[in-house]
């Protein structure tokens, strides 16, 4: 390996290194900069943009954004929460079972926020140390990111797959493989947590704050405004999406056009089936269209599609520019 090449995976890492320091919309920016070092200072062709990984986002994103503006989300965590309390005793084993699932099916970690404090209420009013079911639970909302058919990580690994032609590996092998590997690390991350610290009761500690009147005695389940009338509805439309990705993406018989040689690739598919659920959520829901760029979930929507730009390019240009050394 020689010098050139040392020298450009140092300006990478720099531009990583940027990147996580300011985060967010940071990480694509600074990916930007680092390609352009590479460009100039090394002479290096950049390859094109990962349009495709850019816009399979933007179309998942569109489909979640308007089911958040119509209450879907606010549906789901309420679903959610009931799952949680219906099990009180199990809450560290089934808390993080619950935000995995609903991550999973969302494509968003961001369903996990307004559950933590269902699961801490859950655990300190049994007498389970709060951290233990938090912690495991915060941690799986981001594994099923990486699991779920409409995460944005998911539909990055399918745009750079399809652009590569590796035609091998498309939805169902990513789900084949993300999916248990995920789960089986929840699992087992839950059943540790379990036997970590004391229990609250055996906690001299805790005790001694509690008598003290320095922890506040578990309150119950908040009231809290009533769901969207729309809510239900968009966010049964929206899992009705992914269950028709899930159904694309295993099923390529589905995709072949009638005299058509192959099927339609699925990073079209996912960007059309989206986009269309999208537009009936829209109309069925009658949701106000200025809302949605307000949502949370199109905010981070467009900071990983933004990420994507800048880091994904700048790696698959250094790649590409030392295939015969770095590939084997």
């Amino acid at each position: 390996m020689s010098l050139t090449i040392i020298l450009q995976f140092v300006v990478v890492l720099g531009a990583i290194w940027m990147g996580a320091r300011y985060s967010g919309v940071g990480l694509g920016l600074w990916g930007a900069v680092g390609l352009l070092v590479l460009i100039v200072g090394f002479g290096v062709t950049p390859t094109s943009p990962p349009i495709d990984v850019m816009l399979i986002i933007l179309a998942v994103i569109m489909a979640a954004s308007v089911m958040d503006a119509a209450g879907g989300i606010d549906f789901l965590v309420r679903v959610a929460e009931r799952i949680i309390r219906a099990n009180p005793k199990y809450v560290t084993i089934v808390a993080p079972l619950t935000t995995w699932s609903f991550s999973f099916v969302a494509g968003t970690g961001h369903i996990v926020y307004p559950l933590l404090p269902v699961i801490y209420e859950t655990a300190h009013q049994n007498g389970i140390r709060p951290e233990r079911p938090m912690a495991v639970a915060t941690i799986a909302s981001q594994q099923a990111i990486t699991a779920s058919p409409v995460a944005a990580a998911t539909a990055a690994m399918i745009g750079l797959f399809a652009e590569k032609g590796l035609n091998a590996w498309g939805l169902p092998e990513i789900l084949m493989i993300c999916v248990p590997a995920t789960l089986a690390g929840v699992v087992a991350a839950a059943f540790i947590s379990m036997f970590l610290g004391k229990d609250l009761k055996d906690d001299p500690e805790y005790q001694a704050r509690l008598l003290a009147g320095q922890i506040p005695v578990p309150k119950a389940a908040a009231d809290r405004p009533p769901l969207k009338p729309a809510a239900r509805l968009s966010a049964f439309l929206f899992l009705a999406g992914v269950a028709l990705v899930v159904l694309f993406g295993f099923f390529p018989e589905l995709r072949k056009l009638p005299g058509a040689k192959s099927a339609l690739g699925m990073p079209i598919v996912i960007e059309v089936v989206m986009m269309a659920v999208a537009a009936i959520m829209l109309l069925l829901t009658r949701v106000n269209v200025d809302e949605i760029p307000r949502t949370a979930t199109l905010r981070a929507g467009v900071v990983a599609v933004i990420g994507i730009f800048g880091l994904a390019w700048l790696g698959d240009s250094f790649i590409a520019a030392h295939k015969d050394v770095i590939v084997p």
